[in-house]
């Protein structure tokens, strides 16, 4: 894919970074802390990460320049009918760990491409199964990984991925929050 653009990364997350770097392309991490992560609750969970997505790129326009595109994305977790975000802190990511044990739950990552000149967002869901899960294991993943940092308190790729994922119904890159495979076509398409 020949790059015609300068490519920013908005955000923060070292999972997303890597997984954009594996594309093989060249790109730059722009960060605007401190930005608003608010939503109608009238939105379907399809649609939240994707309006947040482009709530973040919305940040950004202003600092863009002609032949510069940017990313931004947003991951949430779908289970039991309700959001799960980050965790506030320790007892919260037991809570959500506890509810994610057992059960399927949905990841949804939005993601944005803007440019000066035009934007397109989509979203990508994969169905993700644990297996039930003792309450040491829990305590166990959450004081050793602390996964304070991500949607659901956990990530795929570390210790709780290998113990309790029985099963994905999709991209597991979109769990780890890009769906790179679906980003790449729509990158070949944008530019």
């Amino acid at each position: 894919m020949k790059q015609n653009y300068h490519i920013i990364l908005g955000s923060n997350s070292p999972r997303r970074r890597e997984l954009l770097a594996g594309l093989d392309i060249d790109f730059e991490v722009k960060i605007i802390p401190g930005l608003e992560e608010h939503y109608p609750p009238t939105l379907r969970p399809e649609e939240i990460p994707v309006f947040l997505a482009k709530q973040k790129a919305a940040a950004y326009l202003s600092t863009l320049a002609e032949k510069t595109l940017l990313i931004t994305a947003d991951t949430i977790v779908w289970n039991e009918n309700e959001v799960i975000g980050k965790p506030k802190g320790r007892e919260d990511a037991i809570q959500m760990l506890r509810s994610l044990s057992g059960h399927e739950h949905q990841v949804v990552t939005g993601v944005c491409l803007t440019t000066t000149e035009k934007q397109t967002a989509f979203a990508v869901t994969s169905a993700v199964k644990f297996a039930p899960l003792t309450e040491e294991e829990i305590i166990y993943y959450v004081d050793k990984y602390k996964p304070f940092d991500k949607a659901g308190a956990y990530g795929i790729q570390e210790w709780i991925g290998y113990v309790a994922v029985e099963s994905i119904n999709g991209s597991f890159y979109n769990v780890m929050g890009l769906p790179v495979q679906r980003v790449y076509q729509e990158l070949k398409r944008f530019l």
